[in-house]
């Protein structure tokens, strides 16, 4: 049996997948969580073998978490399931120490099949975020603005973009109004934008939105 832990701040997307892992035979689901604070709960108190990880939980930001586990049960397999398609996402999950990134509009046989690949050590990702990852790690490729971004930041330009307000994104992610205010303002120095006009029209340029098929 696979042993696993099932975070995500939604009961009913819980729920389901609680469901959908019980009726594969070969999962057992240990343990839930509904924030970063009760991943780390789990993670101190419990053995388990993969982690079934949204990394758009209130708090602690996702990639944040994932180092954080990582450097406290370095063995326990992290699989994120995202509503984020584009793959900078993906790309930013796997170097935190994911071993795998999938859709939450996949199939539940992929999904089933992904904890199964990761549960016993190996590495479950697209074509595209795997020639994302080799681009990435080339000494000559060209490094886009956004890809210098932090996590945190790459979280706050992400949730401008959508539309949320400074003060909206403040209260999501448990921060300081200047705290996020500071972000944005980097941010827009980074990807040298003056304004949330620009930053939009920036995300939709290097297809950094949520639509798996983006137009422009």
């Amino acid at each position: 049996m696979i042993r696993v832990v099932i975070a995500d701040d939604h009961t009913i997307v819980r729920e389901g997948l609680k469901q959908l892992l019980l009726a594969a035979g070969d999962l057992e689901v240990v343990g839930e969580a509904r924030d970063g604070h009760e991943v780390l709960q789990h993670v101190r108190a419990n053995d388990f073998e993969v982690l079934l990880l949204d990394i758009s939980m209130p708090g602690k930001s996702g990639m944040e978490l994932i180092k954080q586990v990582k450097v406290e049960k370095p063995k326990l397999r992290v699989l994120v399931l995202s509503m984020h398609h584009e793959h900078q996402y993906a790309v930013r999950a796997i170097k935190a120490g994911a071993s795998g990134y999938l859709t939450k509009d996949s199939a539940a046989n992929l999904l089933v099949a992904a904890i199964r690949k990761v549960g016993a050590g190996g590495a479950f990702i697209s074509a595209e975020v795997a020639e994302a990852l080799a681009r990435s790690a080339m000494p000559q490729s060209e490094v886009l603005p956004h890809a210098a971004l932090s996590d945190r930041e790459y979280q706050v330009f992400r949730m401008l973009v959508a539309g949320t307000s400074v003060s909206n994104i403040a209260e999501k992610l448990n921060l300081s109004v200047k705290t996020v205010s500071t972000h944005k303002a980097r941010l827009l120095q980074k990807l040298d934008v003056a304004n949330q006009t620009e930053l939009v029209h920036y995300a939709l340029k290097h297809r950094l939105t949520d639509d798996p098929n983006p137009s422009g």
